[in-house]
């Protein structure tokens, strides 16, 4: 990874025609601001800080501007089918490796006299390109508030999960808790079905009728949730949106009969191993976590399931399933004692007829 910073930064370096100097100079000029975005004291010196920031943040920027000119040399299209393009992608989310948002945009703004011929002046707009398959919503710059700065590509990746950011949901301090799991929700004769939103978080219940929008399992998905989730927990406590919706699968996804269920249902593509592997994933990610306040449509959607579950026409129906028809076994042992009794009835309303007739 280090080669390709490098050769990245050299050829940043020849393509704008700037001088390392008076970049570094300019890099030490944001100094302050820079080790004031990590928790954690950084260690490094001046020179060497603004070194390292000059490089990784070049590299981004070659790596960006390649991406969305599809840039055809060699070294990029050998690139683009190595292991290294998912690792790149992968390594821009970790919250360990965050470089501030605006040291990059800072970075790029002073290259782009150098390059007439960009497509855009824009760096907000080249990271929109280049993420524009994590950006499920299709959102654009202007959808995003002044007021909430993109302070890395962690947050940006999450904002691109928030819904529609002017109606995001209240807090409440009520918790997602004592929610049954999905395959109890079934048996008690809820439906579970895919939902349409292309917000992840939106989820519905209304009429016996659960909608979750499609969640795609990948390799790099724990890697993407956990940071996430690590980001939240340092900055978003009391706004822990992608947290409540780890919580809620949680809760959801008990063993892997619920998520064959959820399979089954297109509500999981899983792409990531067998459903125990999912079990095993999401019963994880909800591990170390510390927030204030909930989703409140979350906390609400909870109560109404529970609920739906306890009232008692639904909750023997749930029974009846689960001690009479939960397995195929047990399926065909109830048929086989229904059939016996329906036999059996026959048989003496037979003989009392008869008896009847004799008499």
């Amino acid at each position: 990874m280090e080669k390709f910073k490098v050769q990245y930064f050299k050829r940043f370096m020849q393509r704008t025609k700037l001088k390392v100097d008076n970049l570094v100079s300019n890099v030490k000029d944001w100094e302050g601001r820079v080790r004031s975005c990590y928790a954690e004291t950084i260690e490094h010196s001046s020179n060497d800080l603004a070194k390292i920031i000059l490089v990784d943040a070049s590299f981004i920027i070659e790596f960006f501007l390649r991406f969305s000119l599809r840039d055809e040399s060699h070294d990029y299209r050998r690139l683009l089918n190595s292991w290294l393009w998912t690792i790149i992608w992968s390594d821009l989310i970790l919250l360990e490796n965050q470089l501030p948002f605006f040291v990059i945009e800072k970075l790029f703004n002073l290259a782009i006299v150098s390059l007439p011929n960009l497509h855009t002046n824009s760096f907000v707009l080249l990271t929109f390109d280049c993420f524009r398959v994590a950006n499920r919503q299709k959102m654009s710059p202007n959808d995003i508030p002044d007021h909430l700065n993109i302070k890395n590509f962690a947050d940006l990746r999450r904002t691109f999960w928030l819904s529609s950011l002017q109606r995001i949901p209240q807090r409440s301090r009520l918790s997602i808790d004592n929610l049954y799991s999905a395959s109890k929700l079934q048996e008690a004769g809820v439906e579970f079905k895919v939902g349409s939103s292309k917000c992840l978080f939106d989820l519905k219940f209304k009429n016996g009728v659960l909608e979750l929008p499609c969640l795609k399992l990948e390799d790099t998905t724990e890697s993407l949730y956990r940071n996430l989730k690590a980001l939240e927990q340092c900055c978003y406590l009391n706004e822990a949106y992608v947290t409540d919706y780890i919580v809620f699968l949680d809760h959801l996804i008990n063993t892997p009969k619920d998520v064959d269920l959820l399979v089954q249902k297109g509500i999981i593509v899983n792409g990531i191993g067998d459903s125990n592997a999912v079990t095993c994933l999401i019963n994880s990610l909800n591990c170390r976590i510390v927030y204030h306040k909930t989703n409140i449509h979350y906390s609400q959607l909870c109560e109404d399931l529970k609920a739906f579950y306890e009232d008692p026409r639904h909750s023997w129906k749930a029974s009846l399933r689960h001690d009479y028809f939960g397995t195929p076994l047990k399926t065909a042992s109830t048929a086989a004692a229904v059939t016996l009794l329906v036999l059996t009835l026959i048989q003496s309303v037979c003989s009392i007829l008869s008896l009847l007739l004799k008499g």
